[in-house]
C-alpha cells in the first residue's frame, strides 16, 4: 500500500468515525411560485431562523428542504413522497391548496410524518380526523375549517347583506375545485334558512376561464341582488372583469387574490368594490404587537412578492414553533402519537390593548363548538360568536375600495371601515 493510499484510507476512516451533525429536518410542501406557497415557506423560514438563534431544538439545528407542488395534485403526491423517502424529513409544513392536500393525505397516513397544513381548510379533512383518529393523528390544520368560515360569513349575510343592504337573493359563481364545491355547499345550505337570502342559481366555472362576460350575463339574468363568488385560483381575472364590465350587482364571497397586497397591482387597479372573507390576519386587519413584529422581520428579509404574508404565513410562523415545542416535550418527532398529544395542548394567546386578539391553538377530540354543535379535532381554535373572548373569529370580511385602500368590514368588533356598494351598482 502506497503512502498516498494509506493516507486516503486513514482519512476515510476518520470521516466514517465522526458522526454527522445532529439536525431536525423540516420539509416544506407547496407551490414555490405562488403567493400562497411563499407565504408558508417564508413564515417557516423565519421561525426556523429564530429557533436556531436560540439553540435549535433539543440541542439540534433545524434545517429545511422544499418540494414544489406547482399546485398540481400529481406533483403534490410526488413532492410528499420525495420529502418522506429521499429527504427523510422529521416534520412537514404545508402551504398546499385543498385539492393538493387531499392528494397527499394517504401518503401522510402511510409515512406517519407529523404534518401541519397552514392553508388548506377543507372540512372533509377534519371529518377524517373525527372518523379515523388513529390514521390522522399526525395531521393538524391551523386554519379554521371552511365550515367555520362559511358559518361566520352567513352571519355577515344576515347582519350586513340582509339587514343593512336589504339583499334578498343571491347567485353563486364557484370555481370547479374541492374548495369551491365545499364552500358552495355550506353557503347554499345556510344562506336561506339562517340569513334569509334565497339562492337563485349556482354557476360553476373552470379555473382557466378567461372570459367571464357570458357568466356575468347569466348571473344578471337570474335577477339576484348580489353575486357570491368562490375563487381560489386565478381570482384576479374574475375580479378585474367584474370591474371592467361594470356588472350592476354587488359581488362578495371568497376571493383569494384579494387577500394579498399585490391584488391592486394584479388587477391593474380594477379591483375596487370586491369584498371577500379572509382568515386572519388579513390585509386591512389591525395587528397586535407580536404579529406586527413578525411582519417587520418578514418585510426586512424579503423584497419580492408577497410583500406581506398571507394569513398562512402567520400560521406557518407560529405553527412551526409550536411543532418544535411539542417535539421537545415528546422527545422528538419519531413517535407521531406522542408528538400529537403535545401539539394539541399548544396554546398561544396574542393580546392587543389588553384584550385577546389572536389565539393559536387546537380543538381537542371531545370539545364541542357551541354554535355548530360539533367537534373539530386538530383544527385551529376559532370563535363564532361575539364578543370573541374565547378565540379570534374564524374569519373577517375585507373590502377593497375604488381608491385602492382596503379594510375590515365584519365582524363589527374587528371592523375599521364600512361595507359599501361599488359606484356603478344601483343603490336600489
Amino acid at each position: 500500500m502506497t503512502y498516498r493510499t494509506r493516507l486516503l484510507a486513514s482519512a476515510a476512516a476518520i470521516m466514517t468515525a465522526v458522526p454527522a451533525a445532529a439536525e431536525i429536518k423540516v420539509g416544506f410542501i407547496g407551490s414555490l411560485s405562488s403567493d400562497t406557497g411563499l407565504s408558508t415557506l417564508r413564515g417557516a423560514e423565519i421561525a426556523i431562523e429564530e429557533l436556531n438563534a436560540q439553540g435549535g431544538v433539543m440541542g439540534e439545528e433545524i434545517t429545511m428542504v422544499t418540494a414544489d407542488t406547482g399546485e398540481s395534485v400529481t406533483e403534490g403526491v410526488k413532492a410528499y413522497e420525495y420529502l418522506a423517502e429521499s429527504e427523510q424529513v422529521d416534520f412537514i409544513v404545508s402551504g398546499s391548496i385543498d385539492d393538493v392536500s387531499l392528494g397527499w393525505l394517504p401518503r401522510m397516513q402511510e409515512y406517519r410524518i407529523p404534518t401541519l397544513d397552514t392553508w388548506t381548510s377543507f372540512i372533509g379533512i377534519i371529518d377524517m380526523v373525527v372518523e379515523d383518529p388513529d390514521a390522522m393523528r399526525p395531521y393538524f390544520m391551523n386554519i379554521a375549517s371552511d365550515e367555520a368560515l362559511a358559518t361566520l360569513y352567513v352571519d355577515f349575510g344576515k347582519d350586513v347583506l340582509k339587514e343593512q343592504m336589504g339583499f334578498e337573493s343571491v347567485v353563486i359563481l364557484a370555481e370547479d375545485t374541492a374548495f369551491g364545491e365545499a364552500i358552495t355547499g355550506l353557503v347554499t345550505d345556510a344562506l336561506a334558512p339562517v340569513a334569509g337570502i334565497d339562492v337563485l342559481d349556482i354557476i360553476t366555472y373552470d379555473v382557466n376561464t378567461v372570459d367571464f362576460a357570458p357568466i356575468f350575463s347569466r348571473a344578471e339574468q337570474t335577477g339576484a341582488d348580489f353575486i357570491y363568488q368562490v375563487s381560489s385560483v386565478n381570482s384576479q381575472v374574475i375580479s378585474s372583469q367584474y370591474v371592467k364590465l361594470q356588472v350592476p350587482m354587488a359581488m362578495t364571497g371568497v376571493n383569494v387574490a384579494a387577500l394579498g397586497l399585490e391584488y391592486w397591482e394584479d388587477t391593474g387597479g380594477a379591483g375596487g368594490g370586491i369584498s371577500t372573507l379572509s382568515p386572519i390576519p388579513s390585509v386591512g386587519f389591525e395587528l397586535d404587537p407580536a404579529s406586527q413584529a413578525f411582519v417587520d422581520t418578514y418585510q426586512a428579509k424579503y423584497d419580492s412578492r408577497p410583500r406581506m404574508p398571507h394569513f398562512n404565513g402567520f400560521n406557518a410562523y407560529h405553527g412551526v414553533k409550536q411543532a418544535m415545542a411539542s417535539a421537545e416535550k415528546a422527545g422528538g418527532f419519531d413517535d407521531a402519537d406522542a408528538w400529537a398529544a403535545e401539539m394539541i395542548d399548544q396554546d398561544l394567546k396574542l393580546m392587543k390593548d389588553g384584550e385577546l386578539w389572536l389565539r393559536y391553538g387546537f380543538w381537542d377530540y371531545d370539545e364541542v363548538e357551541p354554535v355548530t354543535g360539533r367537534t373539530y379535532p386538530h383544527n385551529a381554535l376559532f370563535d363564532l360568536e361575539a364578543p370573541y373572548d374565547f378565540a379570534q373569529p374564524s374569519m373577517v370580511v375585507v373590502q377593497w375600495d375604488e381608491d385602492g385602500s382596503v379594510g375590515v368590514v365584519y365582524p363589527f368588533e374587528y371592523a375599521n371601515t364600512e361595507f359599501t356598494l361599488p359606484s356603478w351598482v344601483p343603490a336600489d
